[in-house]
């Protein structure tokens, strides 16, 4: 597999206009500017002093991004070791103390319930392999979102509450929603009943 360089701009906050490098391979799909954009017009007055989780990080757009608008800490899982070794470039080009990054499978970092529960969960997975389904499933069981947390998914169809139900959801709503191309993305919210 013939495996390049490529470049995303953090689009917003404090790294504003900062190009970071990446692995170009078939496998990572970057979250597209305007999405982020959306996404974070969405979070516009959340990001603050909040904790992230971005599983399946890939090239990082989105944990850059949420470290550029204030976040916290941001934790981002990527377990293929090349695309891992940019992430951690990209965190010594930024200077930032606050992103730790593990290299793991999303999965087997789901398996944990030892973990202080997240804010927010950026779950972006490889489209048509059901790891959606089966992250979902881990967040609920194992409590990784705090009691106001909220899930940011981005998928190759559109999210239904049939869906987040029948993945043990039951606590949580679609709060936004919208498609771009061929990425269904949506804001999910706990919400206690």
């Amino acid at each position: 597999m013939h495996i390049k360089n490529s470049i995303f701009k953090i689009i917003g906050g404090k790294h504003r206009g900062r190009k970071l490098n990446f692995t170009d391979t078939d496998r990572l799909r970057p979250t597209p500017n305007k999405i982020r954009e959306t996404l974070f017009n969405w979070l516009q007055f959340e990001t603050r002093s909040k904790t992230f989780l971005d599983l399946f990080s890939g090239s990082g757009a989105l944990s850059f991004e949420a470290l550029s608008r204030g976040a916290k800490q941001v934790t981002s899982i990527e377990k293929d070791t090349s695309t891992f070794s940019f992430l951690k470039q990209n965190k010594q080009l930024l200077k930032v103390n606050n992103l730790t990054i593990i290299n793991q499978d999303a999965f087997i970092f789901l398996d944990k319930n030892t973990i202080t529960p997240f804010d927010f969960i950026l779950l972006d997975p490889p489209f048509n392999k059901n790891h959606l389904s089966k992250a979902l499933k881990l967040i609920a069981k194992n409590n990784f979102l705090t009691n106001n947390g909220k899930i940011y998914v981005e998928s190759e169809f559109k999210i239904t509450m049939d869906f987040l139900t029948e993945n043990f959801l039951k606590e949580v709503k679609i709060n936004k929603q919208k498609k771009s191309g061929a990425v269904h993305y949506c804001l999910l919210e706990k919400s206690l009943h």
